[in-house]
């Protein structure tokens, strides 16, 4: 088993805090961990300041970037985890239609969303990981 830690160049370089992907290789599989993604550009700078909609689009962008790089796509999934600041039902719709626009497949990850009171900085309202399979 080996393990690679990516840090794309498309995306905001956390390298002093963690890696945006890494991939463990285990015979003729990779299974693919992707960090946090937020609403950011690869400067770090707030894509979408206090409107989910449009946060939620460049989260998940972010993540098919990250996938991408370790040769994988929203397919590959397995898993994703949806962590929304101050979470309320009517934010499902909004975070559905970005989450369809990403996932257009037929068979869905296994998925959980979860509300939670903050994110790691002040202006993020959603934060999205995923684990993703390629054989």
């Amino acid at each position: 088993m080996s393990k690679e830690f990516l840090n794309p160049p498309d995306l905001p370089n956390w390298q002093q805090a963690f890696s945006q992907v890494v991939i463990v290789k285990s015979g003729a599989a990779r299974t693919i961990y992707v960090a946090g993604q937020v609403s950011v550009d690869k400067e770090k700078n707030l894509i979408g300041e206090g409107n989910l909609k449009v946060q939620a689009e460049q989260t998940f962008r972010n993540l098919e970037t990250a996938l991408a790089v370790a040769g994988a796509t929203t397919e590959d999934v397995v898993k994703v985890n949806i962590y929304v600041k101050n979470y309320k039902p009517v934010d499902a719709a909004i975070i559905s239609e970005a989450f369809r626009r990403a996932f257009p497949q037929k068979n869905l990850p296994a998925s959980t969303w979860l509300g939670v009171e903050t994110l790691a900085e002040e202006g993020f309202l959603i934060e999205v990981d995923a684990v993703a399979v390629v054989e």
